[in-house]
């Protein structure tokens, strides 16, 4: 005889609620760490935007001391303009500029050279000055010496870079004859044209 049986799992209904439970907890943890990171991410928002917020303000306020302080000046009459900035700094560039050439030149000169006096136009500098003819040397011997000296000071030298003797005229003051010379100190970017004018 042949047994007919059925097996019946009695814990399949378990399994099923075991299983659903454990996907609404899966779910519900997915949902909580979501929540959770929007709140994290919004505070850490609201924190940067509040110290930008912050940042702006006191920004917005230097800003406005600035400008109160410009206007000030205005009243006071001690304002200064862009303008006036440009030229102070030009100024002060020159002037380190001619402090520093003119020191290089006072060195330079000897005894027997008088710089008597120099003008300085369109880059070209021109020194003006007197030397005693000596018998032992010839006339315009001291003047290309004093010429070679120039050309080799390195100070000098950085800002014109070319050195000519122009003129020399033989003259006599009060029984002593001398030779009156121009020597022109060409600074660098002058152009070929400015020099032939100088």
């Amino acid at each position: 005889m042949n047994q007919f049986h059925f097996t019946i799992n009695l814990n399949k209904y378990g399994e099923k609620r075991y299983q659903v439970l454990a996907e609404k907890r899966v779910f519900k943890n997915l949902i909580l760490t979501f929540v959770i990171l929007t709140i994290v991410l919004y505070g850490v928002v609201l924190y940067f935007n509040s110290a930008l917020e912050a940042k702006f303000d006191n920004r917005q306020q230097l800003l406005n001391d600035i400008r109160a302080e410009i206007e000030s000046y205005r009243e006071v009459g001690e304002y200064l303009s862009s303008t006036d900035l440009e030229r102070l700094a030009r100024t002060s560039t020159d002037r380190i500029f001619w402090a520093n050439n003119l020191i290089a030149l006072a060195d330079l000169i000897t005894e027997k050279i008088a710089i008597t006096h120099f003008s300085y136009r369109q880059g070209v500098l021109s020194l003006f000055g007197i030397t005693q003819v000596d018998i032992e040397e010839k006339e315009f011997d001291l003047i290309y010496d004093f010429i070679d000296l120039l050309e080799q000071d390195p100070q000098i030298s950085a800002d014109f870079d070319d050195i000519r003797f122009i003129r020399g005229q033989r003259d006599r003051e009060q029984g002593v004859d001398i030779i009156r010379f121009q020597i022109d100190c060409i600074g660098r970017g002058v152009s070929s044209r400015d020099r032939r004018r100088s």
